[in-house]
């Protein structure tokens, strides 16, 4: 390790890892700085989790060089089956009718990772773990970090430092930025089932009164569920044996699939809308998990990160190239105003389906099942309902975009 660099990220996840990867051809002298050790990363329950993939950030990991190695453990998505439980309406969106080879992938977070940790070995990025930001300070030039190492205690600076550690993040807490919270009183409920039917390709969101409920295709003909209740409902169903439990996800989804039998363990967490107050402060700038945390329909959460990544990595690359200074306020003035719009856009999507399809007030539900009929009727709003599922309805960054 050494005491200066261009560019200190603290979280080696997913978003920091992605990042770092992004910027190591790009000449700068960059940190990164994970809690944990390799040992505890692979062990962790976290990374059993499933991701649904957009077809956009599909093509940003491309350019990464990490789908190469990570399709291989990722199922594809070139269909989803959308509809409301108790009434008619539905929708359906097909890879073929929007003439793109998938709609998106399903694959853990772990397969993810360790892609990430692999490439992030061969590369010239500066690995300090497991370590500890316990303080920060800016200055006019430079940002001061103070670090622990087991009881070593360390100290470095930094043009700009991104924080990319997560919902829990340290950096933010340290920078003082408040979060904006909404609790939807709801819990997920996640697991793994074995449909009698191979779902090939179809995922499934199902609208409850109680919250969405959605089937990912996986491997081995399995299908993720994530499986939203009301916070009282879900520790009743905390409670059933695995019989019972499987009988109450039938009853909810149908037999579109067959007949299911578990086939993982169950975990819940509770789903709230968090979003920090502001992104950037003097030489920090928050990306990921750290600046948005979204309820989980229609799986959103990890595509919005990746593309605070791509489009960060994008602006740091092109101030770099110019000679510029990568911690300025105008670069991140820059970069928060052109990250607000897609944040706003997809966190109002995703709380409004939400509330949208647990109101069963009559005029309510009536208004919601037309307009799932008339997107199944009218291909210009699937297209453009698809078009968002798969990451392609705004800007897309440079880093994901082929270009001649």
């Amino acid at each position: 390790m050494r005491d200066d660099y261009d560019l200190i990220i603290v979280g080696g996840g997913l978003s920091g890892g992605s990042l770092a990867l992004a910027l190591q051809s790009s000449g700068l002298r960059i940190a990164l700085l994970e809690a944990i050790t390799e040992q505890q990363r692979v062990t962790s329950p976290a990374g059993d989790r499933a991701l649904a993939l957009s077809y956009g950030s599909v093509e940003i990991l491309a350019k990464l060089g990490l789908w190469a190695g990570a399709e291989q453990h990722a199922t594809a998505i070139t269909n989803i089956h959308i509809s409301d439980r108790g009434h008619f309406g539905k929708t359906r969106l097909s890879a073929k009718r929007e003439r793109v080879p998938v709609l998106g992938y399903v694959i853990t977070a772990r397969a993810l990772e360790n892609e990430i940790a692999d490439a992030l070995v061969a590369s010239p990025v500066d690995l300090i773990c497991p370590a500890r930001l316990i303080g920060l300070k800016a200055g006019p030039d430079k940002v001061c970090v103070s670090l622990k190492r087991g009881e070593e205690s360390l100290t470095a600076t930094a043009s700009l430092l991104v924080g990319a550690d997560g919902g829990n993040s340290s950096v933010r807490k340290l920078l003082g930025i408040e979060q904006e919270i909404t609790d939807y009183c709801q819990t997920a409920i996640i697991t793994t089932v074995k449909p009698e039917i191979d779902p090939v390709g179809m995922a499934y969101e199902r609208f409850t009164s109680y919250g969405p409920l959605a089937f990912l295709p996986t491997r081995e003909r399995c299908c993720s569920v994530v499986w939203t209740q009301t916070s009282e409902n879900a520790q009743s169903i905390a409670g059933l044996n695995e019989i019972e439990f499987v009988n109450q996800l039938q009853k909810i989804f149908g037999y579109r699939l067959g007949d299911l039998v578990m086939a993982g363990p169950r975990v819940s967490f509770p789903l709230r809308l968090i979003r920090a107050r502001g992104m950037t402060a003097d030489r920090c700038v928050l990306v990921g998990n750290a600046v948005h945390q979204l309820h989980p329909v229609a799986g959103q959460g990890f595509n919005l990160g990746l593309r605070d990544v791509a489009i960060l990595a994008e602006k740091l690359i092109d101030c770099a190239c110019a000679g510029e200074d990568i911690g300025s306020k105008k670069l991140l003035d820059q970069y928060s105003v052109s990250r607000r719009k897609d944040h706003d856009a997809v966190a109002r999507f995703t709380d409004g389906l939400v509330r949208l399809f647990s109101n069963e007030w009559g005029p309510v539900s009536w208004a919601r099942n037309a307009g799932l009929i008339g997107l199944d009727c009218f291909p210009l709003g699937k297209r453009v309902l698809a078009r968002h599922a798969m990451g392609l309805s705004g800007r897309r960054p440079r880093l994901g975009v082929e270009t001649n």
